[in-house]
């Protein structure tokens, strides 16, 4: 039995000083700027600014959306956007990790991101924050015929 204990005691020992253990980071939110370089004719150089926070379980919840550019697959003031941010930090160097989807639908046309989330947490009153934020992955457009694109490049920076 003893043996047991120290061994129990030993392996809680190790895991504490772990430097890959890693927690459910939330706090992620904030306002985020898009630039979608690529496609073909009117389904090509899409960018846009959002505002959101990341729930509990890794949903987003949207409270400002809007595109910078304007054209016939996608309105500046249309969509509706959703998505989900599921992060992990690395608690030895708070070095944050994490999955990004992110859609808009308007008009029978369909924007999809898909991402690498990276960033570092950084201490406030309310907990860890995410700062510093940056999301790169691929975006695609299914509609109408002159609307779509697939296996283009973007990247999402946090504005604040």
């Amino acid at each position: 039995m003893k043996e047991v204990a120290i061994l129990l005691l030993v392996t809680l020992m190790l895991n504490g000083c772990s430097s890959t253990t890693t927690t459910t980071q939330t706090a992620a939110g904030g306002v985020w700027s898009a630039d979608l370089p690529g496609g073909t004719g009117e389904a090509s150089g899409f960018s846009f600014t959002t505002q959101f926070t990341v729930n509990g379980n890794g949903s987003l919840s949207i409270t400002y959306f809007q595109f910078l550019t304007n054209g016939p697959c996608f309105p500046i003031t249309g969509g509706t956007p959703t998505g989900s941010m599921v992060l992990t930090t690395n608690t030895s160097n708070n070095a944050v990790t994490g999955t990004f989807t992110y859609t808009v639908a308007s008009g029978g046309n369909t924007l999809t991101l898909n991402g690498t989330v990276t960033g570092t947490n950084t201490a406030t009153s309310s907990g860890l924050t995410l700062s510093g934020g940056s999301i790169t992955g691929t975006w695609a457009v299914t509609g109408a015929s002159e609307c779509n694109a697939s296996g283009q490049s973007f990247t999402m920076t946090q504005v604040s």
